[in-house]
């Protein structure tokens, strides 16, 4: 399973970071490609992507893990009977915000994918493009904050 995972540590404290990642709402500010975001409450919430001709694709994810602490999330992406079913078997994205050193925030972004029927090559490509849409993710969160 092609598993992407970036780290960075933040200017911010982890409350204010945790305000951001915690929250679906805030996506559409820092993802890639990410329009909007629908029907998010605690148990999940839809993306609406948009293609390069101007589509708009929904993915809808629901949380299967929260830690007590509420500074872990994991959200496990709704594949069967979607588009991503012809290329994916599952996927899920984790968000781990930790403290660091001067009051600042370690966060950990993390994207899992199971593929379907796609080779060595396959899960190398999805890994580097997954690698490259968290670095786009964690460039909009510095913004951000």
């Amino acid at each position: 399973m092609p598993t992407a995972r970036r780290t960075r540590t933040l200017r911010a404290t982890p409350d204010a970071v945790w305000r951001i990642v915690g929250d679906p709402n805030h996506l559409s500010r820092y993802w890639p490609k990410v329009e909007r975001v629908e029907g998010a409450d605690g148990a999940g919430f839809t993306k609406v992507f948009l293609t390069k001709n101007g589509r708009a694709v929904r993915a809808d994810f629901a949380v299967v893990e929260a830690d007590g602490a509420g500074r872990t999330r994991r959200w496990a992406q709704a594949i069967e009977d979607t588009p991503f079913e012809r290329v994916l078997v599952s996927s899920e994205e984790v968000a781990r915000v930790e403290p660091a050193d001067g009051g600042a925030a370690q966060l950990t972004l993390e994207t899992r994918q199971k593929l379907r029927g796609l080779g060595k090559l396959g899960g190398f490509l999805a890994k580097r493009g997954a690698l490259k849409q968290l670095d786009e993710a964690l460039d909009g969160l510095e913004r951000l904050l």
